[in-house]
């Protein structure tokens, strides 16, 4: 047994040393030392040995089992450190090769737009507040003199969550002047950007999602006169003081007297014509409407504790997709939504 305990171990460290892949240590293991294994088949013949023999084949079959596993490990690690350098050597980067140039991103031109104006209007002494894009037909509709049967509220025109017509996509961010006005007592200023959701055809100027931007001020001697002044004074800012605006006498259920706001259009300047051709933009109109306005119906501040006896307000809504077209010279609405990059790095 002396003389085999002999040739397995020198067997073993000779096959050790040939072995090349971690694969094939792993089977001269199992050959060796597993349950089925040379060492282990020799060590279950010790119970033929004499009494006297069997404590020194023991230690001496221990001795082999010990030599062997420290071999087994000495030569894992010496496979996974050559692997190791071969796929560094393989992997080797040349630090004096030119990178990549990393190009920096900009914010979307309708967030340029949206931050001047909030800085516009924050210096104008607004408070720009945030409101829930779904929202109860209560606030956009009813509490702003908007009544059952009016068009507004058609299934045609809106995009409802139930069949009571009670939880809807907000079609305005006009209920932020209701949210507004229950948490806060005049004077107030208040701007409320957002998306909302309409059954728009998406064209040249629609979208079936848009922003607006909604305004409004409460305070006592509030006239139409103010409301005219702000809007022109913000049109200025944001196009320049050659910017050409009007207004039209207009309906909205929550105002009394309203307006609409028009922009000359920017492709066609006016004309409503380019080269003998309908100019797309403004469908030969020659204006874009850009906003929405009136002085606050005395029964949505009544519908929010404010006395219309003494205080009186103006509110609007502005598109913030039209603005921006006209802000960036944009003539396809629907540009700034396809997120091409050669139309989006324009600006």
């Amino acid at each position: 047994m002396r003389e085999q305990l002999e040739l397995i171990k020198q067997n073993a460290l000779a096959a050790l040393d040939a072995a090349q892949t971690p694969a094939a240590l792993e089977e001269l293991r199992v050959k060796l030392l597993g349950k089925k294994g040379e060492l282990t088949a020799v060590l279950k013949m010790m119970g033929k040995l004499s009494p006297e023999e069997r404590p020194v084949m023991g230690q001496m079959a221990n001795a082999v089992r010990s030599e062997i596993e420290a071999k087994l490990e000495q030569c894992k690690a010496s496979i996974g450190a050559r692997a190791l350098e071969a796929k560094l050597a393989s992997e080797a980067i040349d630090v004096t090769i030119p990178g990549d140039t990393v190009e920096l991103g900009h914010q979307h031109p309708m967030n340029m737009v949206l931050q001047e104006i909030k800085d516009i209007f924050v210096g104008m002494g607004y408070t720009v507040v945030d409101g829930p894009e779904v929202e109860l037909a209560d606030y956009n509709f009813t509490r702003l003199n908007i009544e059952q049967g009016h068009p507004a509220r058609d299934r045609s025109d809106t995009f409802y969550f139930d069949d009571q017509d009670s939880v809807l996509l907000r079609t305005q961010t006009s209920p932020m002047q209701i949210r507004f006005m229950e948490e806060h007592k005049p004077p107030l200023c208040m701007l409320a950007p957002g998306r909302v959701f309409r059954k728009d055809e998406a064209d040249a100027t629609h979208s079936p999602m848009f922003h607006q931007i909604e305004g409004l001020v409460v305070a006592e001697n509030i006239t139409m006169g103010d409301l005219k002044g702000a809007l022109i004074t913000i049109m200025n800012k944001i196009y320049g003081h050659d910017a050409q605006v009007r207004f039209r006498p207009h309906h909205f259920p929550f105002t009394e007297p309203s307006c609409e706001m028009d922009m000359q259009c920017h492709k066609c300047h006016g004309t409503g014509e380019i080269d003998g051709n309908v100019c797309s933009t403004c469908h030969g109109e020659g204006w874009i409407e850009l906003l929405g306005a009136g002085m606050v119906h005395p029964d949505v501040l009544r519908s929010c504790g404010i006395d219309p006896e003494k205080y009186s307000g103006f509110a609007f809504g502005i598109g913030l997709e039209r603005t921006a077209m006209g802000r960036l010279k944009i003539t396809d609405l629907r540009l700034i939504f396809d997120n091409d990059v050669r139309f989006l790095s324009q600006f």
